[in-house]
């Protein structure tokens, strides 16, 4: 009897029971209903039907949430790890897993993770209108006469660029534009200071920077205004802000990008000291290249001296050239010669074939050519005379003038 009021009294639950139970619990409590909880995004994956399914920690503990695809539709910007939120919604229990979760209903971003949205955001916008092109930035000088620096005049950033300007080349002109490197007013005065740099006139390089800080500190770097002002200016412009982790928008629109402001100081400057080294180094080069060249051509100048040519002159100039230039004229002569043998005999052979073409030649042969006396056309038949007509007959030697008396057909 005992053991059955046993049995009866610790009757076990299944799983499904308790889990069950519990979230009946969470799912009847005014306050799980509808909560906001804010925290930093991790573990961020979304599956291929579009829901979102991430973590939410602080420093103490984390929360799973998932957010349905219907839900995850209307967010306005892209969730990613390390990004703080604020998230509505309820928390119930996943059955199959047995784990408490937060379904999320809204997401929102939550301090930095405003600036982060924004921040990336501007950057995407701008690097499609092509301000971030390397193909754009302008080369620095290698020794410019007068640098622009726009910062704040009580910081420490200033003291260090014009503290390392003036030790690396002394007598360089340094003009500071005083503005506000953080705060409303920010933006508007670092535009300002670089445009009216550009309009100066003398100013060859600009830095505009200021020490580290938060993203919130260092945000009129990262603004559009002043994005632009750097792109527009015509002074090539070294972006110094921050310490060496940090990076803003300003830095990828100028031309040279430094790590800290004095790193930007160092770049606007060369090292006298360094210059002089240089200096030194290609003036030996250029002294040893110029021995070199003149010990090349003194050797020159020795070997052409121990030539003949050099020590007798005379024999060269009077004696070879004059036994080169016999030969060369008798050379001539026989080269006439021949032509004139082998033109001749040509001649003889064309004289002959004409002399026996000649007409001179036929009436040598007893012939002769009639002619009328008066108009010298050739008689060739007895028609074309009648008796009276005079005649001219040209014989080899001498010519006979006749008067036609009789014609025989």
């Amino acid at each position: 009897m005992e053991k059955e009021r046993f049995q009866a009294k610790f009757t076990p639950k299944t799983v499904r029971e308790i889990t069950g139970y519990i979230k009946s619990l969470l799912d009847n409590d005014y306050l799980l209903a509808n909560v906001w909880v804010k925290g930093e995004i991790s573990n961020f994956k979304q599956a291929v039907s579009g829901h979102l399914y991430f973590t939410l920690k602080d420093e103490f503990s984390s929360l799973k949430v998932v957010m349905f695809r219907s839900r995850a539709g209307g967010l306005s910007f892209k969730p990613e790890n390390g990004m703080a939120v604020i998230v509505r919604g309820y928390i119930s229990v996943y059955d199959r897993e047995g784990a408490y979760q937060l379904y999320a209903a809204e997401v929102e971003p939550d301090g930095l993770g405003a600036l982060y949205i924004a921040f990336e955001r501007l950057k995407e916008r701008l690097r499609q209108e092509g301000l971030f092109d390397p193909g754009r930035k302008k080369t620095l000088p290698f020794l410019p006469g007068c640098v622009g620096i726009v910062t704040s005049p009580a910081g420490a950033a200033v003291r260090d660029m014009v503290g390392i300007i003036q030790r690396r080349w002394p007598g360089t002109e340094i003009i500071l534009f005083p503005a506000a490197v953080q705060g409303e007013a920010a933006p508007g005065e670092i535009t300002a200071g670089i445009r009216w740099l550009n309009r100066l006139g003398r100013v060859e390089v600009i830095i505009v920077g200021r020490g580290g800080g938060s993203l919130e500190e260092l945000w009129a770097f990262n603004t559009e205004e002043v994005a632009r002002s750097i792109f527009d200016s015509k002074i090539p412009v070294i972006s110094a802000v921050g310490h060496e982790t940090d990076f803003t928008i300003a830095d990828l629109v100028a031309d040279c990008r430094a790590p800290t402001p004095s790193a930007a100081a160092e770049l606007a400057v060369p090292d006298k000291q360094e210059v002089e080294k240089r200096v030194g180094m290609l003036r030996a080069r250029l002294w040893n290249a110029g021995r070199e060249s003149l010990d090349r051509c003194r050797q020159r100048l020795g070997y052409c001296l121990q030539k003949r040519f050099w020590r007798q002159p005379q024999d060269c100039l009077c004696g070879a050239r004059q036994q080169t230039l016999d030969y060369l004229r008798q050379r001539l002569e026989q080269g006439v010669r021949r032509v004139l043998s082998r033109d001749a005999g040509r001649m003889e052979v064309l004289a002959g074939r004409l002399n026996t073409l000649s007409p001179l030649a036929t009436l040598a042969r007893g012939y002769s050519i009639c002619t009328h006396a008066e108009s010298g056309r050739v008689v060739g038949d007895a028609a074309g005379v009648k008796p009276g007509d005079k005649l001219s007959v040209r014989l080899h030697r001498g010519k006979l003038l006749c008067v036609v008396e009789n014609k025989i057909s």
